[in-house]
């Protein structure tokens, strides 16, 4: 199972699903993170915290703890 989290800059993604319930799946949602959106990691921290991620033409930072809350394919 590949996260966001093990996505290496430059690499896109699509989003297969989204473990986190509650208030923080409306966030990810309202964010546009959810199944078949594609994302792109522009760039991560030295310490892997935050992830940098281009969604549709906006760019969001995702803590590692979130990210590896997302599950993805290479795409």
């Amino acid at each position: 199972m590949l996260t966001l989290k093990d996505i290496k800059p430059g690499q896109s993604a699509v989003v297969e699903s989204v473990k986190v319930t509650g208030q923080a799946r409306g966030r990810f949602m309202a964010m546009g993170i959810m199944k078949g959106a594609k994302l792109k990691v522009v760039k991560v921290a030295p310490l892997g915290d935050p992830i940098e991620v281009l969604v549709k033409s906006y760019n969001l930072s995702f803590r590692k703890t979130e990210a590896e809350q997302i599950v993805v394919t290479l795409g």
